[in-house]
């Protein structure tokens, strides 16, 4: 018997759940300072979650998902992009949104089922927020084969969660990506639950980036708790991209603090003391822990952060719910450049039946 092909899955760790760094950090690191922009970018994310929670308990957004626990994700991966990457991220990558330039009206316009937020002041070309699970795993090979075809040094940055791993529509993706080399990063936000089905539950691989495997790209797996791990390994599989080398999946390790979304009682189906544990390694302590070890932090830089981060959000609310709703008839606009005649009919019998317009 002799052996076809051997593979393995690395998994990076930079810094411990106690802030202690563990393994030699990258150059871009080597200043403590230099992580105090994705501190202050993942306590913003924070703070937004809490209370857009708070608005959607008294019916002033709709229903939301929380991203309580994974900020190091979404910041860790945008934080690498370039401005002219394209991003595709699910329902829970806030922070990724925000440092990408989308702003906290939009997202709240967004989440209060105003499409005006989806027309976003960031990247022109980022794609809002998939709500299928899995389905933008496709988009971003389309837009990596047309970044390709266009030979632009550019790629495609799609996040997901572990059970869009378990869909069909992934496996699709990943081999097609394989097969035709093309500029694209897959980042797996395993924070170990699909709604209510445990990660253990979902697949039989002993890791979610050994699916790579089969489709012929590069692997690896990281603690999406530490930013530094994350950011780092995006940038490593973003070059690869540029360069005509291809797709990576990223799997990053991390835990849902919170409920599935707003709609969720994760209480049915966790064990409360494993959620209390798992707060021992979310993503903002360790981090504040290990700036203020390294002198580049302390509490007065926390409160003021804490009061600017509070005071941006409560004002983006404020201007949220002074937003005026859009006209009823705005639901026939931008899907087709002449609409149809029996949505024409349609939109005709909304205006004469809308009061403003009898």
């Amino acid at each position: 018997m002799s052996i076809a092909a051997a593979f393995e899955i690395e998994f990076r760790r930079h810094m411990d759940r106690d802030g202690k760094v563990v393994t030699p950090l990258p150059e871009w690191v080597r200043a403590p300072a230099a992580l105090i922009p994705l501190y202050r970018a993942m306590t913003l994310t924070r703070v937004f979650d809490q209370k857009a929670v708070q608005l959607q308990r008294t019916g002033r957004i709709g229903t939301y998902a929380s991203s309580l626990g994974q900020e190091a994700v979404g910041v860790g991966v945008a934080s690498a992009m370039r401005a002219d990457d394209v991003l595709l991220p699910s329902f829970r990558e806030h922070g990724a949104q925000l440092w990408r330039g989308v702003t906290l009206v939009e997202s709240l316009l967004a989440w209060g089922g105003d499409e005006r937020g989806n027309c976003i002041a960031g990247p022109r070309e980022d794609f809002p927020p998939a709500i299928p699970v899995a389905s933008h795993t496709q988009h971003a090979v389309g837009v990596a084969l047309a970044l390709k075809l266009r030979h632009e040094k550019r790629a495609a940055v799609c996040i997901f969660g572990d059970g869009a791993t378990s869909k069909g529509d992934f496996y699709e993706a990943i081999n097609v990506a394989g097969a035709w080399t093309l500029p694209v990063v897959f980042v797996a936000n395993n924070n170990q639950w699909a709604i209510s089905v445990p990660r253990s539950r979902q697949t039989g691989a002993q890791t979610l980036a050994q699916k790579a495997i089969a489709a012929g790209i590069a692997g690896e797996q990281v603690d999406g708790n530490d930013v530094i791990a994350v950011r780092d390994a995006t940038e490593r599989a973003l070059e690869r991209a540029r360069n005509g080398q291809g797709a990576t999946l990223i799997e990053a390790v991390t835990y849902r603090l919170a409920d599935h979304t707003t709609a969720d009682d994760s209480s049915r189906y966790r064990d409360p003391d494993a959620v209390k544990g798992e707060w021992q390694a979310e993503p903002l302590s360790r981090l504040r822990r290990y700036l203020t070890e390294a002198g580049a932090w302390n509490k007065d830089d926390e409160q003021r952060l804490q009061a600017d981060c509070n005071r941006q959000v409560d004002e983006a609310i404020a201007a949220y719910l002074a937003t005026p709703a859009q006209a009823p008839e705005t639901i026939f606009d931008y899907h087709f450049a002449a609409l149809p005649d029996e949505l024409e009919r349609q939109r005709a019998a909304l205006l004469a039946e809308t009061p403003a317009h009898a």
